[in-house]
């Protein structure tokens, strides 16, 4: 599944090439979070960018995730850090970071490598979006400072929201690499009855297929706004702001529909200027 691109310069953490909302989230947060950031998200690049490269056979791109695995788990005991880890050490440490929640990532960057995903049930959707989401999202509100309770549960609707958003917006770009994200049961309930992925996406139920995925995403979002709005406001500018623009993005997709051909969507400036200052100023 295909992430936003942030280059980062690991000897100082600080992006030498960026175009996304993440990386304008992040630079409302003070320097040490900031940092924390920008190696957790270069890590889920390296290991995205593993899931990805469909140039590579599958065995060699599963053992590249078996040594990021062997990796975090040396990063947590007394073996240290490696080449791949380095960057992590600081963050883990200052913000107390969980292993587990690395290792999710990782097996959720595998579920796209043992087999090309096409449409799963709702159940395994869920824990795809879990491991490759709502897990950094368990990592980032460490970073961020939400309390532990409220950290889990906006994690779990936020990260969530996020990926369903994400998988709606990329729907050619995950068909292109032969992905099909859209679940069975909004597939069937729609009347699709076809798994190949040129059929699904020219049928003229996929308006209805994916207007399932929409409200599921919604609502994920009024829950992560819910539990946002108890939390801290300083710890969870960065969240909103997220999630701001990915309802925008959410609120565009709709508006123009999945008939073919379909537009590409982007955040505009101004909607993430407005996302800025609403919440990362005020």
């Amino acid at each position: 599944m295909s992430s936003p691109q942030i280059a980062v310069d690991t000897t100082s953490a600080r992006p030498v090439a960026a175009s996304s909302s993440f990386y304008t989230a992040m630079r409302i947060l003070p320097p040490a979070q900031r940092l924390g950031m920008y190696e957790v998200y270069a890590f889920c690049r390296a290991v995205d960018d593993v899931a990805d490269d469909t140039s590579g056979a599958r065995s060699d791109r599963i053992a590249a995730l078996a040594r990021w695995r062997e990796d975090i788990d040396r990063l947590y005991s007394d073996r240290g850090v490696s080449d791949l880890t380095r960057g992590l050490a600081g963050p883990v440490t200052t913000f107390n970071l969980g292993k587990q929640d690395f290792l999710d990532v990782i097996d959720g960057m595998e579920m796209d490598v043992v087999q090309d995903i096409r449409a799963p049930d709702w159940a395994t959707l869920d824990l795809y979006c879990d491991r490759v989401a709502s897990a950094v999202g368990r990592l980032s509100v460490r970073i961020f400072g939400v309390d532990e309770s409220n950290g889990i549960q906006l994690s779990y609707h936020l990260g969530r929201a996020l990926q369903l958003t994400n998988i709606l917006r990329d729907i050619d770009e995950d068909a292109a690499m032969g992905r099909l994200y859209l679940p069975s049961e909004a597939l069937n309930e729609a009347g699709i009855t076809s798994r190949e992925i040129a059929s699904v996406l020219a049928d003229p139920g996929l308006d209805r297929a994916c207007g399932l995925v929409v409200q599921r995403a919604r609502r994920h979002f009024a829950e992560a706004d819910e539990i946002g709005a108890r939390c801290a406001r300083a710890t969870v500018r960065s969240p909103r702001l997220m999630a701001s623009v990915y309802k925008a993005i959410l609120d565009k997709l709709v508006e123009r529909g999945w008939a073919a051909p379909r537009a590409t969507v982007r955040p505009t400036r101004s909607q993430i200027l407005w996302a800025i200052l609403r919440h990362g100023v005020f």
